[in-house]
């Protein structure tokens, strides 16, 4: 059973006051009292509640960090890192998956303020911008652009879509089409599809983009899939995340269509992951370490020195792996 601060004042003879002063070291107390109230915390096994910790001004030491969806590989090892980086700063990581949905995102958003978490890591890409702007919080995002006050971290999604379309173009694609995110301003994939068209509209070519709702089933994202490149006929075919990218890759297999020879893929994210495990998918590859340590590095000093000046936007390049998916 969970004991509670009532139980450990009982068991050592005070009010609950008096373990609660205790506990958050306010006011002075003999050694014999303080004794008495540690004795009965370890017997109990009673470990002290870092909400109420923080209710007497103290740091909870904990950081929200809300996701889109951690079956992704580039997010799964993004959380990952971020959660070793905040460990060795002597942080803990409360996770919440917002599976694009925007209420479950304000939810969890009041769920973690009112659990007093120290600051907050957006990783999401609901448009409900408000629910941050009225939070009394040290906030970082990473890829979302909230405004001058929340610092937001990324890689250039535009230069990686020229990448993707100038390898496709470099291998003789000309009949192009991209998978891509909801587009709407907040989203990454905005970036990425509009640097791919760029690059392809200088070399005289028109891509087609078809978008994949973000709550849609594999298999109806497969169906939309098979049933763009029956009509597009594409030769070339960039993906704006790895995950769909293998999608691409499965679906054209049914087709008996051939890779590269009939069809080059490119993908978006390069998670040690996919790289280890799909290192024929060609991608443009995020630096996710390097994403994870800004992320962590610009929350801590919100928290830890909230008048120091900061940029509002740090941005890294990417780079290509070059898979056997494309020539």
């Amino acid at each position: 059973m969970g004991y509670t601060l009532k139980d450990v004042a009982e068991r050592a003879g005070v009010s609950l006051t008096t373990v609660s002063r205790v506990i958050n070291k306010r006011g002075y107390f003999s050694e014999q009292t303080e004794a008495r109230i540690y004795a009965a915390m370890q017997a109990l096994n009673y470990q002290p509640n870092s909400v109420a910790r923080s209710l007497s001004g103290k740091k909870t030491k904990l950081i929200g960090v809300i996701l889109t969806n951690t079956q992704n590989p580039f997010n799964a090892e993004l959380l990952e890192k971020i959660e070793a980086e905040l460990f060795e700063r002597s942080y803990k990581v409360i996770i919440a998956n917002s599976s694009d949905n925007p209420e479950k995102e304000r939810a969890y958003i009041s769920m973690l303020q009112s659990n007093q978490v120290d600051g907050l890591i957006t990783a999401s890409h609901n448009m409900i911008i408000d629910a941050y702007h009225d939070l009394n919080l040290p906030v970082v995002s990473l890829d979302r652009y909230f405004g001058p006050q929340i610092p937001t971290v990324s890689s250039d999604n535009f230069s990686g879509g020229q990448m993707a379309a100038q390898n496709l173009i470099a291998g003789g694609a000309k009949r192009l089409l991209v998978f891509s995110g909801e587009m709407h301003d907040i989203n990454p994939t905005v970036d990425r599809t509009n640097g791919f068209m760029v690059a392809s509209q200088k070399q005289g070519l028109t891509p087609v983009v078809q978008v994949l709702p973000s709550d849609a089933t594999v298999n109806f994202r497969k169906m939309l899939m098979h049933q763009a490149i029956t009509e597009q006929q594409p030769d070339g075919i960039m993906a704006t995340d790895d995950a769909t990218a293998l999608l691409v890759l499965e679906v054209l297999r049914t087709m008996a269509l051939r890779v590269p020879q009939d069809v080059q893929v490119i993908g978006y994210d390069g998670s040690a992951f996919v790289l280890q495990s799909f290192p024929e998918l060609s991608t443009v590859v995020q630096p996710i370490a390097d994403l994870a340590k800004t992320l962590v590095d610009v929350l801590i000093a919100k928290i830890e020195q909230p008048e120091r000046s900061q940029e509002r936007q740090y941005m890294f390049p990417v780079t290509f792996h070059r898979g056997t998916t494309t020539k």
